[in-house]
């Protein structure tokens, strides 16, 4: 991509533009922000850097590229962490000037910023970037900052330091040093008083002078002056105000490579630069939300099959069309379209909404599905943070289903923590549109189906199904330490789609990948010192046609992130029980129960079980014992009388393991039943068997269940699904999440 560099001046935005190069992309343009008044060092914001902006001019002559520059004419006035378009902010400058840039290099398509840990400025950037049509480069984003510091240094940024503002760090002394001069004693200091090494704490602010992007010349600072902005004894501040520099000619002058070919900036008027002095009111148009309602199509009244569980505090609904249309995208408006109705009739809206889980019919129509996706679902509808998401592709057609089927978690309040990167980073991959990385809502946290994306290229890793499945979980992990949580350690449940174009022994590997990455992660966080105890999560692989970018697997886990009381994790062990549980159906305790159902407990919270109805299973079920002429085929397929008895069977299981943990039906969340196409049964004729058998409990256990014409479940037509990567071929498999409200 074509990039302009938002620069500053000092190290870490210098380095952000050599980072854009190593991954491909070129710079063609640099912005800055400066002060009203060129006598003015600092500006009391809350975004931009300004201390040594008289020397920022030089940068157009050292790179050899345009310079757009803008005074800030706003304030901080929006001040909440996300941010909104607010007249008078001084965001909006940074628009004015970006939307400058992009006029006149109409081929600009991505902005390179230095923040490494402030959320504050990148959610900034990445609003200004999403109103211009622009890509947020951030390649410093959650680095380490010891590391990071030792990367710059050592590739060949030259920056003296022209504010200091911390412990340890006097003016006199240290103002005008290198940074490469100063790192071990900044190492020192992060000890003393826990600084931070990069300077993200406002301890100290840098000057580049020069930089292997400094191609025609560095600068050389002649003469400065120390301004004392306080005297105070334990951190003074000081800020070094420049007098006079000049430019010293390098006499080699070096191309940057990338990927083996020398790199040339091509661009009109190099090293010129240019004030950008445009008021907002030419831009207002650019960053209008639209707000889009569907129409009826033909004033035709759709049927549709909805499901919702009872849950008080979050449940989840269920749609999809069951007049389909002639396309995807017709049936998808129709379906968001008729749910965001059913959220208005509850009384909610889509910031209500905690996750979507998008099942579509064909992969190659993704984008299609996404550009009606993000008319529904934009930040301006939700303000608390837009909802984390899982786009895969199922057999729906062949089960019959519209092309389109769309589950949707709903909380009854708004008390959420979105985390929502947008910015292209070496952290974890973006999320570039309204969908986030992770929700978090009492103490579960819902984190959107992670590809194997390397994060800086957002391609997908080499090396087949297995490193695929190994950088999405090192995504996972890296999302989970926002929340201060591991997917070792806090996950309860694994839900992992994997691709049918996989083979066997791939899938086999899939599975030893995954035991040996989350055993090495555990082990890791054994060894840093972490004493609390470890939930022992449960697995779900789910065969399907295909997946987004015709990635191999997709990992999708949810975890229990504490809140610092102690509660009992109960997930091997069962629970003893004085009573004798009921028998529903005729069917009673059996040994062989356990060996079908994953559960994990954590006591009066959350209950999650997985029961997995193998053909083994099946048949024994069906006919209480195996019958003496039973050859097990992973290919069974029960007819109707048989799936009826398995229905309840499975409606029995879920019961008997809710009552021996004291959680209820109306505890559910969410209750999804997989089911192999390969059966050959229709949603139309397996919904009501379901039903039924819930019905038929609801009357002998006199339990209430939620009254309405709605199910409380959803199906899932899949090619395949089970307990373990290798043996994908349950007849049924039931995912359960309960937690009390």
């Amino acid at each position: 991509m074509k990039v302009v560099a938002l620069v500053s001046g000092g190290k870490d935005s210098c380095y952000a533009m050599m980072k854009s190069i190593q991954y491909g992309h070129e710079i063609v343009a640099l912005a800055n922000l400066m002060p009203l008044d060129d006598s003015v060092d600092e500006l009391d914001s809350y975004m931009y850097q300004t201390v040594g902006h008289q020397i920022i001019i030089g940068y157009a002559e050292c790179m050899g590229l345009p310079l757009f520059r803008r005074r800030i004419q706003g304030s901080s006035r929006h001040q909440e962490l996300g941010y909104k378009a607010t007249q008078g902010d001084e965001v909006e400058d940074l628009f004015i000037l970006l939307h400058e840039v992009k006029r006149q290099i109409p081929s600009v398509t991505a902005v390179s910023s230095g923040a490494i840990a402030s959320d504050y400025q990148r959610l900034r950037v990445e609003s200004v970037c999403s109103r211009l049509g622009l890509v947020s480069l951030a390649y410093l984003w959650k680095q380490d900052q010891s590391l990071l510091l030792q990367e710059m240094i050592a590739n060949g940024i030259v920056a003296i330091t022209v504010k200091v503002a911390a412990m340890g760090l006097d003016p006199a002394k240290h103002l005008g040093k290198e940074i490469a001069f100063l790192n071990a004693y900044l190492h020192k200091l992060k000890e003393l008083y826990g600084i931070n090494v990069c300077g993200e704490g406002g301890e100290y602010e840098t000057l580049t002078l020069d930089c292997p992007l400094f191609s025609n010349a560095r600068i050389v600072l002649d003469e400065y002056q120390v301004v004392m902005h306080s005297s105070d004894s334990i951190a003074p501040v000081g800020i070094l105000h420049p007098l006079a520099f000049h430019l010293e000619n390098k006499a080699d002058v070096q191309y940057l490579k990338s990927q083996d070919k020398i790199h040339r900036i091509c661009t009109q008027k190099l090293g010129s630069v240019f004030e950008v002095q445009d008021s907002l009111e030419g831009c207002e148009a650019t960053c209008k939300p639209v707000d889009y309602r569907a129409d009826p199509i033909d004033g035709i009244e759709h049927k549709f099959n909805i499901s919702r569980t009872d849950n008080k505090g979050t449940f989840s609904i269920c749609c999809w069309l069951q007049d389909s249309c002639d396309g995807l995208q017709e049936d998808l408006e129709i379906v968001l379209g008729k749910i965001e109705s059913e959220l208005l009739v509850l009384g909610f809206g889509w910031e209500n909404v905690l996750y979507i889980h998008l099942y579509i019919d064909d992969m190659n129509k993704f984008s299609e599905a996404n550009e009606t996706y993000v008319k529904f679902i934009t930040q301006e509808k939700c303000p608390f943070g837009v909802p984390s998401r899982s786009t895969v592709e199922m057999p729906l057609l062949e089960m019959g289903l519209s092309r389109a089927y769309i589950e949707v978690l709903v909380a009854n309040d708004k008390d959420k923590k979105v985390l929502h990167v947008q910015s292209i980073s070496c952290w974890a991959p973006s999320c570039i549109g309204p969908y986030s990385q992770a929700t978090l809502h009492e103490g579960i946290l819902h984190m959107a189906g992670q590809l194997g994306l390397d994060p800086p290229t957002m391609n997908l890793c080499k090396g087949g199904p297995g490193a695929e499945l190994e950088q999405a979980l090192k995504n996972s992990e890296a999302v989970a330490k926002c929340f201060n949580c591991s997917i070792s350690t806090s996950a309860i449940v694994f839900v992992i789609y994997c691709s049918k174009l996989i083979s066997s022994l791939e899938r086999l590997d899939i599975q030893e990948k995954q035991e040996t990455i989350l055993g090495q992660m555990k082990i890791s966080h054994l060894q840093e010192g972490d004493t609390y105890k470890a939930l022992d999560p449960l697995f779900l692989y789910v065969l399907v046609p295909d997946l987004p970018k015709r990635a191999c697997v997709e990992v999708k886990p949810i975890l229990y992130v504490e809140d610092g009381t102690d509660v009992a994790f109960e997930t091997i062990a069962e629970r003893s029980c004085s009573k004798t549980p009921p028998s529903y159906w005729g069917f009673k305790q059996e040994n062989w129960h356990d060996s079908c159902i994953q559960k994990c407990v954590i006591s009066g919270k959350i209950c999650a079980i997985i029961l997995s109805i193998t053909s083994e299973l099946a048949a024994k079920i069906y006919f209480d014992s195996l019958p003496a002429d039973y050859v097990n085929n992973s290919q069974y397929s029960p007819p109707k009388a048989h799936m009826e008895k398995i229905s309840k069977f499975c409606i029995y299981i879920l019961d008997k393991v809710m009552t021996d943990y004291d959680f209820a039906w109306e505890d559910i969340m969410s209750l999804r039943f997989y089911i192999p196409v390969s059966l050959q049964m229709s949603v139309q004729l397996l919904q009501p068997m379901f039903c039924n058998a819930l019905f038929e409990l609801s009357e002998m256990s006199q339990k209430k269940f939620k009254s309405g014409e709605e199910p409380i479940f959803n199906i899932i037509p899949v090619i395949g699904s089970g307990r373990s990567a290798s043996s994908m071929d349950d007849v049924v498999t039931c995912e359960l999440m309960a937690r009390k409200s």
